[in-house]
């Protein structure tokens, strides 16, 4: 067989895989670009033995376990504490004195993983005096994610690089006052979790819950193609009150998306907008 035809044969098991799941299970993966979903399955294929994607398609119909594990491997979990330090930096430079002029705030976290960059925000809101009236709602698609960030345990070999990303987020303390270091994990302090409430979230088919001041959803929409991001951020604008606040990923942009005009742009690089007011 040659490539090509391989190629085409790949392509359509993919689609039916991909209909599987949201035939059987409800989620959809169908607006995802096809290139994530192609690599991210054809590697879990790889993982377990299997001849083609048609037996991964068998295994997720009859075996929910399988489903549980693609969730995983096709959800996005790349993270960390203070990713992009120069975003937490422009946070606390443009994002908080707004945020500091609300009596109480909602922030909502969306495709929060495994929680690192919730608890970033937490220490940030702390330090600049704003958690205790702060609700931070973080959620994901992912349940199996979200028990790791409730928990706020992480293996100690990263914390150096966290650190470092602390600081250069323009941290005011000493990045080791938030945490306890027990055999190879560190435990973050559960007092920074209490204005946290982790719930499980579908960006492609669940509604809009909360009315936020901010919204932060990082290196999420690379994933969606243009039809499911429009989606997602009509979404996020109807979610924002008038005057909110969003950040994006850096690889991200509102630009040629259909909520393009209802935003203004606060810094460039970092990829944080404003809602208009009246939009």
């Amino acid at each position: 067989m040659n490539e090509l035809k391989l190629l085409e044969i790949e392509n359509i098991e993919l689609k039916l895989l991909i209909d599987a799941i949201y035939l059987s299970y409800g989620y959809d993966f169908r607006d995802y670009t096809k290139s994530h979903l192609k690599r991210r399955i054809l590697r879990r294929v790889k993982l377990d033995n299997l001849k083609s994607i048609t037996a991964l398609t068998e295994k997720i119909l009859y075996d929910k376990d399988t489903l549980v594990q693609i969730l995983l491997d096709l959800s996005i979990n790349v993270t960390e504490m203070f990713r992009f330090p120069q975003f937490f930096k422009d946070l606390r430079k443009h994002v908080i004195p707004l945020l500091k002029t609300y009596p109480s705030i909602n922030i909502w976290h969306a495709g929060c993983s495994t929680g690192e960059e919730v608890m970033s925000m937490a220490i940030l809101l702390k330090e600049e005096g704003l958690l205790n009236r702060v609700n931070i709602y973080a959620t994901d698609i992912n349940k199996k994610v979200l028990e790791i960030a409730k928990d706020g345990i992480y293996k100690v070999e990263d914390i150096k690089k966290w650190t470092n990303n602390y600081q250069e987020a323009g941290g005011k303390k000493s990045f080791s006052d938030y945490y306890v270091a027990k055999y190879d994990h560190v435990i973050f302090d559960q007092d920074l979790l209490k204005h946290v409430t982790f719930l499980k979230h579908n960006l492609v088919i669940d509604k809009t819950f909360i009315n936020a001041n901010l919204i932060i959803c990082r290196n999420v929409l690379i994933y969606f193609n243009k039809k499911l991001q429009d989606h997602v951020l009509e979404l996020f604008k109807d979610s924002l009150i008038s005057g909110g606040i969003i950040g994006i990923g850096s690889k991200e942009s509102l630009r040629f998306t259909s909520v393009n005009e209802k935003f203004e742009s606060i810094t460039t690089a970092t990829k944080i907008y404003k809602k208009k007011i009246g939009c």
